[in-house]
């Protein structure tokens, strides 16, 4: 009979050794002692444990028969618990591997996702520095391109003198200007004295338009621009083939630009007028041939009409003893008028003054000796007045400058144009064509300055 070690185990039937069923029930985590109560089984290593489960499952197997039912019924039963704690913590382990190889797809998903937002950023920073790049090129370009262009001290002199020399150069201008418009006025000392008589000449043409005469020694013809846009000249012979109705048909001129308003002056065989559509451009048209001899802009001028009760006229060109002289108002000024003197050749601007004379209610203006002489009147018409004169040379006192009327009670006129030689104005007066008769008196004054 085989021997058994105290502790090690039961013999059985068939003299087979059976491990204790306490290092089992240790393993499944009970309290229980061996039968007799004095063995106290340690608990069985992990490996020793599937061991003894293995033995155990093959001994149940095996055709050896148990000790007894109720421990053979034990033992199946702890086997199938053990089977079950093993099947749940399969089933814990599927979960886990589920649950992990999830969370490594979706942090998968995120590294795809944060490198295609790497990409991204990584062409925008690229495309960034390339335009920096271009920058920083076309900086050093332009730096290049200064540093070439910058003069240098020896070039900024040399230009500083040149441009001391044109101040100079200009300034010496003005004052032989003045002095040749001193040297004029001394053979040029009359001042209005009253205007007198009046003589209507002939109603034709718009209600508005102007007409004169040529203020050139010898010339007796006589032009007409009806209207305040157009671009039709008549040119009669005289005054009296003007007046009368029987002489041959004027000549007609058909100018290369549309004229503006009604401020026009026929000077030394040219039409000087303001060209429309432009705020101060002024041509210069030969009447021989109708073509423009020269053009110019007058600097400040187009803003404003340059008399109140006239709207559709912003400059206004004319002529006294001293030459050719533009008049506008100046918004800047109060809208009071500027009086400027013309070299009639270039239309070069050679002196310009600001008179106290205001646009607000004017109707027209001329000139006799360089001495403006502005007209007012209301708007709904009444009797035209000289309220305003303006001496380039200071000769007149404020006594000597007293309020002149027209002999006619209800005017309205479009257009004033003076003639030096006959001493008369050339009136536009609601479509009719006026000569008034201006009487003069000699100013003894001595210039005071320009």
């Amino acid at each position: 009979m085989p021997q058994m070690r105290p502790g090690s185990g039961r013999v059985g039937e068939g003299g087979w050794t059976v491990p204790h069923l306490d290092q089992n029930l240790s393993a499944a985590g009970t309290d229980d002692r061996s039968e007799s109560g004095s063995d106290w089984v340690e608990p069985v290593p992990n490996m020793d444990r599937s061991f003894i489960l293995l033995l155990a499952l093959c001994l149940t197997c095996s055709p050896v028969r148990s000790q007894s039912p109720g421990q053979d019924s034990f033992i199946i039963q702890y086997l199938e618990r053990r089977l079950l704690q093993m099947e749940e913590r399969l089933s814990r382990c599927e979960q886990n591997t589920a649950r992990l190889t999830q969370t490594t797809y979706d942090l998968s998903s995120q590294v795809r996702a944060h490198r295609s937002t790497v990409h991204v950023l990584q062409s925008e920073v690229r495309s960034q520095v390339d335009g920096v790049s271009a920058r920083v090129d076309r900086v050093e370009r332009e730096l290049e391109y200064l540093e070439k262009k910058i003069p240098l001290s020896s070039d900024i002199q040399m230009e500083e003198a040149l441009l001391e020399q044109q101040i100079q150069a200009a300034e010496l201008e003005l004052i032989q200007n003045r002095a040749k418009l001193q040297l004029q006025s001394a053979d040029c000392s009359v001042a209005l004295s009253q205007i007198k008589s009046l003589k209507i000449v002939k109603k034709t043409g718009d209600v508005s338009g102007s007409w004169f005469k040529d203020p050139t020694a010898g010339s007796q013809k006589i032009y007409l621009l009806s209207g305040v846009r157009n671009h039709t000249l008549l040119e009669f012979g005289s005054l009296q083939s003007f007046s009368s109705n029987a002489t041959p048909p004027p000549r007609v001129l058909q100018l290369p630009a549309s004229w503006q308003g009604t401020g026009h002056v026929v000077y030394g065989g040219f039409l000087f007028y303001h060209k429309a559509d432009t705020p101060n451009q002024i041509l210069k048209v030969s009447l021989e041939s109708g073509g423009v001899v020269d053009s110019a802009l007058l600097p400040g001028a187009g803003r404003l009409p340059v008399y109140g009760l006239n709207p559709d006229t912003y400059l206004h060109l004319a002529v006294d003893q001293l030459g050719l002289w533009v008049l506008h108002a100046d918004p800047d000024y109060a809208g009071n008028l500027i009086l400027t003197k013309l070299d009639k050749a270039s239309l070069a601007v050679e002196l310009t003054w600001d008179t106290p004379c205001q646009s607000r209610d004017a109707e027209g203006a001329f000139l006799i000796c360089g001495t403006l002489y502005v007209v007012y009147n209301s708007r709904h018409g009444g009797r035209s007045a000289v309220q305003c004169v303006y001496d380039i040379h200071h000769t007149l006192g404020s006594g000597e400058t007293p309020v002149r009327f027209f002999p006619k009670r209800y005017t309205s006129h479009s257009s004033l144009s003076y003639h030096p030689g006959d001493q008369q104005l050339f009136t536009w007066d609601d479509g009719y064509q006026t000569v008034y008769q201006v009487e003069t008196r000699r100013n003894l004054a001595q210039p005071a300055g320009g």
